[in-house]
This record gives structure tokens, sequence and C-alpha cells, in this order.
């Protein structure tokens, strides 16, 4: 961990006061220009946590903040119209980003360093503050997520790490922005260097395929992690290189005996399109951080797509899953539904034949579309040998050789007639060769997503990632 500060003796009855290193500062400013951050306009994803940060915690104000060599600028303000930036004076964020933990002050009043504040002392009158700081994988405090109050109180300890996961996910959205912005640089560079080799209408086309590719990356994850005692695969297929696609999918550790996981899918392709699914991969996310049960968040979700104006009329569908591993080497399986398709939990038989049973809650409703959806969920047991099998509807409406849809009946006959070993990473490629072996293979985007406990004769501890690119292509699908 970088060293951020040095402690001076504090003269009687004040508290300690931080003291940058010049060093380390210089790093940390680095830092902070290197995220290219500052000034920019505002961001949703950045207001929304300042939203939810309020609404936790009850209080009026509640910021994001990243501290410059001699301003404190807010990237978002809920709470605190017509503020852009303050001084980077001591006492509230200035010391929040020294310090290794948050920053809990009950009463501004009695703190010798907070108290001549501008906030403080000024017209608004704080007298409760608490931050937790935005730490870059390489230790630099970048600045801090704030909540204020007008009056003094006190939070616990929980509280305060609720206060540091806020602060995670706001370093999360930042490194995706970053990531997106080299990507587009990179492209940017890369047409650039082609331009002199290519007529006009050439060069069109490839900057729109190259902007939906980029784009494309930033809505889905690099790759899957690896679970202890599960494995993972996945496929992603968009329909054209042109269009961004409007599927989804994830799966992330919810705490140390938990895992999370989703599929969707988007109504419409395009930008537009991408917004919104940019909008239910991290509110998926930052609701299960907080409460990860599938209604619950679904519920959030819903919320999200409704209030949001980016999000324009448009829904989507979701299945939500929350994973918890069980003693005998299964997991416990938690799945609800926003009118997404139906999953199938599948395993080998004794006749050498594949059980499949179809998973969907009676009852979830469309996300996104109406104020007071419902939705539902079912919980059951994924044992070892077996595997769960998530897809979105580019799958079961391709056609067949006589020009029908696929459907629910032709994917569960798939399923029944395999013959090979039910596993995540044989499902998805099966079911890839399925796609392959179709006339005009799938009309529309393809997402799949399967989880299976391996046998006996695995390693129970042991984990298996099979992942896909996320560039735009007619097909793509890797395994590490």
């Amino acid at each position: 961990m970088i060293q951020q500060a040095s402690v001076t003796d504090p003269a009687p009855g004040r508290r300690p006061e931080l003291v940058p290193d010049l060093d380390v500062e210089a790093a940390r400013i680095a830092a902070v220009r290197r995220y290219d951050i500052l000034d920019t306009p505002p961001d949703g994803a950045f207001d929304r946590v300042a939203a939810m940060a309020a609404r936790l915690f009850d209080v009026p104000v509640a910021t994001v903040t990243i501290v410059d060599t001699d301003r404190i600028w807010f990237k978002a303000a809920h709470g605190l119209e017509g503020v852009k930036e303050i001084g980077r004076d001591p006492g509230l964020c200035g010391s929040a980003i020294l310090r290794d933990d948050a920053l809990v002050i009950p009463d501004t009043l009695q703190d010798p360093v907070a108290v001549d504040n501008p906030l403080v002392a000024g017209e608004m009158g704080v007298r409760f503050y608490a931050a937790a700081p935005i730490i870059t994988p390489d230790g630099h405090r970048l600045g801090t997520v704030n909540v204020l109050d007008t009056k003094p109180r006190s939070i616990t300890e929980d509280d305060t790490a609720t206060l540091a996961d806020l602060a995670a996910i706001v370093l999360d959205e930042m490194e995706l922005r970053l990531s997106a912005l080299r990507a587009l640089r990179d492209e940017q560079e890369r047409r650039e260097a082609e331009r002199a080799a290519r007529e006009r209408a050439e060069q069109d086309k490839a900057a729109i395929a190259a902007f939906a590719s980029t784009l494309q990356r930033t809505l889905l994850p690099p790759a899957l992690p690896v679970v202890p005692g599960l494995e993972l695969a996945c496929h992603y297929r968009t329909a054209s290189i042109h269009d961004v696609g409007g599927d989804f999918y994830d799966v992330f550790p919810v705490d140390s005996g938990r895992w999370a996981f989703f599929l969707g899918d988007v109504c419409g392709k395009g930008p537009e399109a991408a917004t919104v699914t940019a909008l239910a991969r991290h509110t998926l996310r930052a609701a299960a951080q907080i409460d990860p049960e599938p209604v619950t968040v679904l519920r959030t979700l819903n919320t999200a797509l409704l209030t949001d104006v980016t999000a324009g009329s448009r829904f989507c569908t979701a299945l939500f899953g929350l994973l918890v591993r069980r003693e005998d080497g299964g997991f416990t399986v938690t799945l609800a539904t926003g009118g997404h398709p139906q999953a199938y939990h599948v395993r080998p038989d004794d006749s050498g034949a594949v059980w499949v049973k179809a998973v969907r809650p009676e009852g979830g409703m469309l996300v996104g579309a109406f104020p007071q959806a419902s939705f539902a969920r079912t919980t059951f047991s994924l044992a070892p040998g077996e595997s769960l099998f998530l897809y979105t509807d580019g799958l079961t409406e391709a056609r067949t050789a006589e020009g029908a849809m696929l459907g629910q009946d032709g994917l569960t006959g798939f399923l029944h007639q395999r013959t090979g070993p039910v596993t995540a990473t044989s499902l998805v490629e099966d079911t890839v060769t399925l796609l392959a072996s179709l006339p005009d293979g799938a009309g529309d985007d393809v997402a799949l997503l399967a989880l299976s406990v391996p046998g006996p004769q695995t390693a129970p501890d042991s984990g298996v990632a099979a992942t896909a690119h996320t560039a735009a292509a007619p097909e793509h699908f890797g395994q590490e």
C-alpha cells in the first residue's frame, strides 16, 4: 500500500492532522490525470451513485469528488445545486484522501480541522461528514464518495463498509470509462493509418464496425471469473458487425460465500440500446452489492429503467441468479425472472440420455415496462454433474432448414438428444455448433451462459471459466 501522508503532532484538543507526502502526491495527481475525468460533463452513472448514497444514509447531500492540486471538483453532487468545485481546504475531502480508511466526523463543529471548511462555516452549515476514498488498484486516492448532513449524527461499521463499496463502484465506472477511452483512441489511430489506403465508402463502413465493436467490448465482461467448485462457459454473437447488440451477461462475487449471475436482452439495437445495456449491467451489479436477493435486484433495475432519462421507453428481459455453495459440493440456486425465456436445468440420466427441466418462475414481467411490475423467483439445487443453461431469444428464433423457428420445443429436443458430457463448456460448444448448422445461422444477437458443477471425479474446489471475446463479430467463443 502506498504511504499517503505523515502525522503531525496535534495541538492540545486537536485531531492529528495528516500531511501529504510530496512524492506520493505528485504520483496521485498523475493518476488523476490518467483517468481524464476532471471537468467532464455530468454522467448518469456517477449521479446514480450519489443519489444511492443519499438514499442509503438518509442524508440531504451526497457527492462524488475528485481531488485536484488546488481544488475539490464534484463529478456528482446530489442535493448540492450550483456547486461544481471548492478550494482544497483541510478538514474534509482533502483529509479523507490521506487516510487508509473512511473518514467519519460526527460533529464538524467539534473537529478543529473541519470547522473552518467552507461547507461547514458557510451558508450550508454541514455538521456531519463521512467519506470513503476512491482508491486505484495501485493505491492512489483519486477522490471520495461523501455523505453530508446539517445535523450531527453517527454511523455504524456496516455503514462505513457500504460507503467503501460505493467508492469501489465509482472506481469500477472510472475504469470502464478509461478502458472505453483507450479503445476508442486505439481505434481512431488505426482508422487514421488506413485512411490513405481506402476509399471513402470503405472508410465509413470500417468506422461504423469499429465503433460498434469497441462499444460492445465495454458492455460485456472481458472474461468470466473462476468460481471454486463451478465450471462456467459463455458465448456472444452479434447479428451484424455494424450494430451494437442488446444482450448482456455477467458473473461476479457478492461476498466470500455467494456469487451472482445474470443474463438479459434489451429491446432493440444500436447506440440507444447500448445505453440501456450499460445501465442494466451496472445497476444489477451495484444493486446486488446492497441486497443480492434476486427479486429485489430486478425491482431496482425496473425502477432505474423507468426513471433514467437516457433509457427512454426501452425495456429488457433478464434472469438474475444467486449461487450459494453447499457442503455436498453443489450449489443452491435462487433464480428470478423478468420476462426472460426459460432456463434449462440438465443432467445425464441412467439411460444415457439427458434429463432436461425448464426453469421459469411463473409471473415474471418485463423489466422497465411497468412501474408496478412483479418478478418471480424459484430456488433449486445444482448438484454435482448437473448444469444450468441460460440464453437469449436469438437462439430460439433461429430458423431451421424448413424455415420454422427452432423454438422452445426444438431447443428442448436438442438438449434431450445430446450424447456428450453435460458440462458448461460442452453445452455452449454444442449449441454454437447447432447454430452453425442452421442455413442462416441466427438472425438476432445470441448470448449463452452455462454453469455446471463438476462430477465426483473432479476436484471440488476447482473452477473452470470458458470465456467469449467481446468484440462484435459474426461468432466468437474462447476458452481459458
